[in-house]
Parts: structure tokens; C-alpha cells; sequence
């Protein structure tokens, strides 16, 4: 007799991910105790020893909660006895800015960065579902975000670090993030840990209302399902793999544009040519933009639309404005033919 229908599928996913990395290399899960990726761990303690690999655990104290070094302990028990070894924890301080959803997630991937480049893994595997993906995407419509952030979570990203150089080129390129669960939804994974005996722990994050996402999974989500029938949450990720395909190809002819249009500098510190740039399709003509402006200095985190559509002005309805302010104290201007970024 074969396993529980769901704890196959959770394992088949956790298999093909691990399919395509380097043989016997080190896998990391970062495991919060809920049941995705509790779900997520007992996959991985199954699979890796059957393609001889060796699997560890990590798990991150926030604390942000009373009991959180304790709640660490126990996940981390929990791990050790599915057989992840290594198995710990990391207690990290949540104060930076952007708010606290931010600032955790901030905090929880350097300490997963730094205990992945430490132990040299191939990868680490997270949690995310299909349930995930359809509040990333809701989250970003209602924000009137472009298509890169419509098109939610990928799969496996890097994440870039400095850390320096790596024997491999690893560390130069970043840690490999790899999200084996995004076609499953919750119940899937809810079903595979009471199948496997593991009893998943509920974070009473996940039910305060103070927390956009946490409106849009109790609130927007079933508003939806019961005014447009059953499946939003996969027609929504299904929108976010169709939107990544475009975003990725738009967003591959604009590096192509980028490094075309590069002009001499005339001191400062980005230039590019206008003579080509105002033909550009404006999704493509955008993302350069965008890449002048952060290349320039501008934070990818406070350059908004607002910035990089008035700069778009400065080429395409140009009535003798002189520059554009963008964060970080930089300013863009058209003199010379040209577009500049630079220092104010």
C-alpha cells in the first residue's frame, strides 16, 4: 500500500525540485513549524536520502511573539526527528524599514543567506503554495502594480548577497531559492502532516486582521469565491505563470535595449541616448528607465511609477522640463541628446 494521495504529491514536487540540482549536494528547508512548510519538511527528510543527499533545517526566531525561542526549539526537535541534520535555528532582530511584513522578511533571508552559504548548500526549499501565489498577485492588482509584480513568486530565484566570492561562483551569484509547493494549495499540505503524524503549529499572525495579506486569505479571497464561483485561487496563479512568461521576455529586450542605448557620461553617473529610446515600445522603454534610474543609485524599494513615468515624460513629452527628481537624491535631465542620471 502506497502513501496518503497528498503526502505522494507534497513528495513528488519536493523530487522533481530536487532533480535538477548538483548530485549529492547539501538541501536546506526553512521550516516555520505551519503546515506548508512542515509539509515541506517531511518531504524532504524522505527524498533526499533516497538520491543521497544530505538534507538540514533551519528555522527562524523572529522574535516578535511571546514563546518564540521555545516555539523555535520545538521545530527545531521536530526536524531532527524527521532526520534533518542539520537541524537549528537562528534568532534574528526584526527593525528595519518598510513596515514589520517587510522588515521580518528582510531579517529571515539574511539569516537564511548566511546559515546557506555557511554550510555550502545547494539550495533552500520554501513553503509557498498556490494559496500564497493568489494573495501575491490580489495583493499587487490592488496596489496597481506592473506585470513583474503580477506575476507573483517564481519558482526558484537567487538572491543577491555580499558575501563575497564563492569557490563555485555560488556566493557571487546568491543562494538558490527553490518553492517545490507552488501548484498545491493548503489543504494539500494540510493533509500530507496529519497523514505523516506531524501536528503543525498556526501562527497568530496568520489570523490578524492588522496584516494586508491576512485580509486578502480571510476576508477578500472567500468575497471573491462566493461572488464568482469556486477556483479564484488558481485562476490567479495561473494569471501570475502567464504574466511571468511576458514580464520575463519584456524584461529580457530591455537589458537588451539598456546596453544599446549607453552614451559617454559627461560626469554623471548613467547616460543614455535618446536617439533610439523614444522608439521603444513603453513596456520596454520603461523597464530602461527603471534600470538607469537604480543603476544610478535610485533605491529599487522607493522608485515608484510615479518617478519612472515622469522621467518617460522627459523623452516622449518633452516641452523643456528640466530634470526629475528621483530618490536617493538623484536627479534625471535631457541635455545633449542624451538622458542623464546623477547626483542632485
Amino acid at each position: 500500500m502506497g502513501p496518503d494521495p497528498a503526502v505522494a504529491t507534497v513528495r513528488l514536487e519536493v523530487r522533481r525540485a530536487l532533480a535538477d540540482l548538483p548530485p549529492e549536494a547539501m538541501v536546506l528547508v526553512a521550516c516555520s513549524g505551519g503546515a506548508d512548510s512542515l509539509a515541506l519538511a517531511g518531504a524532504l527528510a524522505f527524498e533526499a536520502p533516497r538520491q543521497g543527499r544530505v538534507a538540514g533545517g533551519i528555522t527562524i526566531d523572529h522574535g516578535l511573539q511571546e514563546g518564540s525561542a521555545e516555539r523555535a526549539d520545538a521545530v527545531v526537535r521536530t526536524m531532527a526527528d524527521l532526520g534533518l541534520d542539520p537541524s537549528g535555528s537562528v534568532a534574528v532582530t526584526v527593525d528595519g524599514t518598510g513596515g514589520p511584513e517587510n522588515a521580518a522578511r528582510d531579517a529571515r533571508y539574511t539569516a537564511l543567506d548566511q546559515t546557506a552559504d555557511r554550510l555550502e548548500a545547494a539550495a533552500v526549499l520554501l513553503g509557498h503554495t498556490l494559496d500564497d501565489q493568489a494573495e501575491t498577485v490580489l495583493l499587487g492588482l490592488a496596489r496597481g502594480s506592473g506585470a513583474r509584480s503580477l506575476s507573483g513568486m517564481p519558482t526558484a530565484f537567487r538572491r543577491r548577497t555580499d558575501l563575497g566570492e564563492g569557490r563555485d561562483g555560488r556566493r557571487e551569484q546568491g543562494v538558490l531559492y527553490l518553492r517545490p509547493l507552488l501548484e498545491l494549495d493548503r489543504g494539500t499540505t494540510r493533509r500530507a502532516c496529519k497523514a505523516m503524524g506531524l501536528d503543525p503549529w498556526d501562527d497568530p499572525h496568520n489570523i490578524d486582521p492588522t496584516y494586508a495579506r491576512v485580509r486578502v486569505r480571510h476576508e477578500a479571497l472567500p468575497a471573491l469565491e462566493k461572488a464568482l464561483g469556486p477556483g479564484v485561487a488558481q485562476a490567479l496563479a495561473r494569471t501570475a505563470r502567464m504574466l511571468r512568461d511576458d514580464a520575463d521576455a519584456l524584461d529580457e529586450l530591455a537589458v537588451r535595449a539598456y546596453t544599446d542605448l549607453q552614451a559617454a557620461q559627461d560626469g554623471y553617473t548613467v547616460a543614455l541616448r535618446l536617439e533610439g529610446l523614444a522608439d521603444l515600445p513603453r513596456a520596454v522603454r520603461t523597464r530602461v528607465l527603471r534600470t538607469a534610474a537604480i543603476d544610478a543609485g535610485s533605491p529599487p524599494g522607493t522608485l515608484a511609477a510615479v518617478h519612472v513615468d515622469a522621467v518617460d515624460r522627459l523623452v516622449t513629452a518633452w516641452h523643456g522640463q528640466r530634470h526629475v527628481d528621483l530618490p536617493g537624491g538623484l536627479r534625471a535631465v535631457r541635455r545633449y541628446a542624451k538622458l542623464l542620471f546623477g547626483p542632485v
